[in-house]
């Protein structure tokens, strides 16, 4: 009997790669997605759409902070495992407007674990941040390291939602896996990252804003590779004291990055290389709620479920120009 998983954003970017992997693999996925405007939700809708050709996926559209909607799916499905991917993203529009990362971030976040616990869920895996680390200048991160001072409330609330997931873990021995992600890239990726904003500025003949002036290093984790870390650590279930864990919950933060920072530069030099273009760029100044530099440690990734596979930069940003011309017909 085919195992089923419930994935929440479902619709974004990295929702919609892995309930594809996890349909290719035989799972059966119920996806939920709110279809929120922060970016264009035609791009989602035909993410959802291509989930929908899967005989196995079913896509529910709804809020998840809404009462009671998660406890509901999670009611019917009976799922053996949960991907809380959902959030409101963006350090910038934290900036703008707060509160949509409280009602999804915060609210949505208590809405997932409350249904979880009332169902007993095998594993509950939940989306966190690089941007945890904060002001953390101590690099490669690693999940051990301090993580007190969020530069972003976007950073502050996926903080939050760690330690609020560790609370339930406790409380009501759910195992819970936690991701830190490291500036994930790649086919159907957000309109909001830096990848798809340059190549659309470059492709229009717009110039590209450079922060900081160029001085900014980036751990770039290709989307197939962070979706590997994801499938493999289904199984990895946490226990109390286990390796990485909490040494009082079935609960463990994992970092999930490439391992290697590259400069901004370099990045431009590998996007100009794909488009056969040179960018205009525009250098300014660092922006509020901005780190310098991300940098992963996955020694605990690799203990838990081996080495990951890396795609090489200027191959993957190669794979989404490829995407970006074919979708927007440029």
């Amino acid at each position: 009997m085919a195992r089923k998983a419930l994935v929440t954003g479902s619709a974004g970017f990295i929702g919609y790669h892995l309930s594809q992997r996890l349909l290719a693999d035989g799972w059966q996925v119920v996806g939920l997605d709110g279809m929120s405007a922060y970016y264009d939700v035609t791009l989602k809708q035909r993410r959802h759409a291509m989930l929908l050709q899967s005989p196995g996926f079913r896509g529910i559209e709804g809020l998840l902070e809404a009462p009671g909607l998660v406890a509901g799916i999670i009611g019917d499905l009976q799922p053996d495992l949960v991907v809380h991917l959902a959030a409101q993203a963006g350090v910038r529009y934290s900036i703008d407007a707060p509160r949509s990362y409280v009602e999804s971030n915060l609210i949505g976040t208590f809405e997932v674990l409350e249904a979880v616990r009332a169902r007993s869920v095998a594993h509950l895996m939940m989306a966190s941040t690089s941007s945890a680390y904060g002001a953390n200048t101590e690099m490669p991160y690693a999940e051990h390291h301090r993580a007190d001072h969020q530069m972003s409330f976007y950073a502050a609330t996926k903080k939050a939602t760690e330690a609020m997931a560790h609370s339930y873990a406790h409380l009501y021995a759910m195992p819970v896996t936690l991701f830190r992600f490291f500036t994930v890239y790649g086919p159907w990726g957000r309109p909001d990252m830096a990848l798809f904003k340059f190549v659309k500025a470059m492709l229009e003949g717009a110039p590209i804003d450079i922060y900081n002036h160029g001085d900014m290093r980036r751990d770039f984790t290709y989307i197939d590779d962070l979706v590997e870390g994801i499938v493999r650590l289904i199984d990895a279930v946490p226990a109390i004291g286990g390796a990485g864990a909490s040494p009082v919950a079935p609960w463990r933060v994992v970092n999930i990055g490439n391992g290697a920072p590259v400069g901004l530069m370099d990045f431009v030099l590998a996007i100009e290389a794909a488009l056969g273009i040179e960018a205009r760029k525009r250098f300014l100044p660092m922006q509020p709620g901005d780190v310098p530099a991300t940098w992963a440690d996955a020694a605990l990734l690799e203990t838990l479920v081996g080495a990951l596979p890396k795609t090489d930069l200027r191959q993957g940003v190669g794979r989404f120009v490829d995407w970006y011309r074919d979708y927007y017909r440029v």
